[in-house]
């Protein structure tokens, strides 16, 4: 479990994250929601390290890592799976060459252990007889499952996807979710997702928060946010016309006379 306690971020006194508070399970897919520019990216980074808090807390099963030191932060690195957008793989490394990067880093594990790792890993995305090839010689959507592969290698207990489906397909982006989804589970990990995708939050969303203005403005899961009266993530979730006109039929009320 990871949890923010008053986690407060401003850059040349413009507040990005106001107070935020909050639990991300384990063992579940936390979603975080929002419009662009509402600190979503912001807030990853302060979770994971890369940008400093200006206060609060970032407690990592009971260790505060803010509080820690640069060797006590690199442990707890170690245990971070990261899915960056668009895959970012490396272009001049082979698909196998890509995975097991983050064994060359942060374990102690020989060649032979981390091909063979690799290898698992790469099976447990679906793919095979693609070790040799380089990211421009297969689809983004296969370039997506190396990303996740990667990700994996290290066995982390944390794991960070930021918009795992951009520039994906409906039907790829699912298969994506459902990976996620699976893998989070069968490792029993903490797994945090930055998302723009309303189908992502419906399939996967076991833990939803919105981010609204810098704050947190909403919390719930993928049952619960359809049927929220929070006006400001209502207009998040039903950008267009069309979807509001069907929410009102649903419903019976004219769009906002039930939002507050």
């Amino acid at each position: 479990m990871i949890e923010l306690v008053n986690v407060n971020k401003s850059f040349n006194k413009r507040t990005i994250i106001s107070n935020f508070s909050c639990k991300f399970e384990q063992g579940k897919t936390n979603l975080i929601i929002g419009e662009s520019g509402s600190g979503k990216t912001v807030l990853l980074k302060c979770i994971v390290g890369l940008t400093e808090v200006d206060s609060g807390q970032v407690i990592y099963d009971g260790r505060d890592f803010i509080k820690m030191n640069i060797r006590e932060k690199q442990h707890i690195r170690k245990e971070m799976g990261m899915l960056f957008q668009g895959g970012a793989l490396f272009d001049s490394k082979t698909v196998e060459e890509n995975v097991v990067f983050p064994l060359s880093m942060f374990t102690d594990m020989g060649e032979e252990e981390k091909v063979e790792r690799a290898n698992f890993c790469l099976s447990r995305v679906n793919l095979k007889n693609v070790n040799h090839l380089y990211p421009s010689e297969i689809s983004g959507g296969m370039k997506k499952r190396v990303a996740i592969a990667r990700a994996i290698a290290p066995n982390p207990k944390y794991l960070f996807c930021d918009e795992p489906n951009s520039g994906l397909d409906p039907k790829t982006a699912n298969v994506i979710d459902k990976l996620i989804h699976e893998i989070t589970l069968e490792y029993n990990m903490t797994t945090v997702v930055i998302t723009h995708d309303m189908n992502s939050v419906m399939e996967i969303g076991e833990k939803v928060l919105f981010l609204y203005k810098s704050e947190k403005w909403w919390e719930g899961t993928q049952k619960t946010v359809l049927s929220t009266e929070n006006k400001e993530l209502l207009d998040f979730i039903y950008v267009s016309k069309f979807l509001k006109e069907i929410r009102e039929m649903e419903t019976g009320k004219k769009w906002g006379s039930e939002a507050k």
